[in-house]
């Protein structure tokens, strides 16, 4: 783990490939190869690094959704509107801890706040599985909330596969 922030590109794509999963429509056969990848990066560069990469996609998509609104609406302000709806959302999972909801609604505000998201939680420790599921939960959330204000469903997984289509990285 490095305390840097920096995460590797592989465990970035797989934490993507986690919303995808979780995506329902993301087509069966897509499915299987995004846990195949998540499990090759996992056994490649563990889960941790996976993790952290989750809490770097979850400071990306928040950067994205308060810098500029996704559909040119009204910018979101984090405190009032992003945060709390994302929060409110999570009981939405059966599986989300609600003992997890202190740390990622702290890599939420690290992200509003315009910090390095991975910096920050690194700061705290290992990501424990139980947390990792959380995020992975907040990034899917994110990325509906930025679909929904672009009213297009698939918008920010294209934008962010392209994005990984010039980083050279692998999609499978």
């Amino acid at each position: 783990m490095n305390s840097d922030g920096v995460v590797v590109d592989e465990a970035v794509r797989a934490a993507w490939d986690t919303y995808r999963i979780l995506e329902k429509r993301t087509p069966a056969k897509e499915r299987q190869e995004a846990q195949q990848r998540v499990k090759a990066a996992m056994d490649s560069v563990g889960r941790e690094e996976v993790s952290r990469g989750t809490v770097f996609l979850v400071g990306v998509l928040t950067g994205y959704l308060i810098a500029e609104p996704p559909g040119g609406g009204k910018q979101l302000d984090p405190l009032n509107d992003l945060i709390p709806a994302v929060i409110r959302r999570l009981p939405s999972f059966e599986a989300a801890d609600p003992e997890e909801v202190p740390m990622v609604t702290g890599v939420l505000m690290a992200a509003a706040m315009g910090m390095d998201t991975v910096a920050w939680r690194d700061r705290f420790g290992a990501i424990e599985p139980k947390e990792a599921m959380v995020h992975g939960f907040v990034l899917w959330l994110l990325a509906d909330l930025f679909d929904s204000l672009v009213g297009k469903p698939g918008t920010i997984d294209e934008l962010l596969r392209e994005t990984f289509g010039t980083m050279g990285t692998s999609e499978g």
